[in-house]
């Protein structure tokens, strides 16, 4: 076997097996300091994803930003459910219940206040689904649609210059085989805009989940006043959504600046 099989073959296997602990984390109850790994992997996989969006010199250099956005996203969800079940069935305990993450970003961004949690968390929600989210769909919408549009076109342009001899076999194919690859990324795209848009959808639905079920099972179960099974669960609750949120965001942004790149070239400051 080739030495670049080999390490290819690694790879999938490695991505494989993240795709199963992944699904994993769906069902299975894990404890608080894996969360606090996987939240932390989770915020530096993003800030990672902005870096490579923003530096590369066109999109297609990233052409599995699709098949990224899709995995960021899973493990994000994957990651609010685990930590759903941790603040439900451990919320009573504290605002530490759910690891020591969510209960720094409460702390930091709250204020030991929920309420302004609340207003913060509903701000970054209308930022990330009406303003970043909808923008980078409609873009990737109307890429998609214009490259398509544009494929026969481009076809004959390279054709004409294969007969008249300006270019030769080999580079008529690289040609085409990139406008191939321009026309699958900007589809993909299109695609993959909706998993953003569903995830921000998915985060607030989930965190007002996490708050009415939390405030009926502090009262009801653990026999918690009104307003401490308030105090405790929203501030769990904004904060899990806040620690998901942030790298939604980023995630958002940097598909944004990708698919605005267009067929421009060079990093985003250029």
């Amino acid at each position: 076997m080739q030495p670049g099989a080999a390490a290819k073959n690694g790879r999938d296997v490695f991505f494989a097996i993240g795709i199963v602990i992944i699904l994993a984390v769906l069902f299975l109850p894990i404890p608080a300091f894996l969360i606090d790994v996987g939240l932390a992997f989770s915020i530096a996989l993003s800030v990672l994803i902005l870096m490579v969006a923003l530096w590369i010199q066109r999109p297609l250099d990233f052409s599995s930003f699709p098949t990224v956005l899709l995995i960021a996203t899973m493990l994000r969800l994957s990651l609010n459910i685990a930590t759903t079940r941790m603040i439900l069935s451990h919320g009573n305990e504290g605002t530490h219940a759910a690891g020591y993450v969510i209960a720094g970003f409460s702390k930091l961004v709250m204020a030991s206040d929920f309420v302004i949690g609340l207003i913060v968390f509903m701000i970054l929600i209308v930022v990330n689904f009406i303003v970043i989210t909808k923008g980078a769909t409609r873009i990737a919408e109307v890429g998609a649609r214009f490259t398509l549009d544009a494929i026969p076109g481009k076809q004959m342009s390279i054709d004409a210059d294969l007969s008249a001899g300006m270019i030769d076999d080999k580079t008529a194919q690289l040609r085409r085989r990139e406008l191939e690859e321009e026309s699958s990324f900007f589809g993909s795209m299109d695609g993959a805009s909706k998993f953003v848009r569903g995830d921000a959808i998915a985060g607030l639905i989930i965190t007002a989940i996490n708050i009415v079920g939390g405030i009926a099972i502090g009262y009801i179960r653990h026999g918690m006043g009104m307003g401490e099974a308030a105090d405790v669960f929203i501030k769990l609750s904004v904060g899990d959504g806040l620690v998901t949120q942030i790298p939604a965001l980023i995630v958002s942004l940097a598909a944004g600046l990708l698919v605005s790149k267009g067929g421009t070239r060079g990093s985003t400051n250029q």
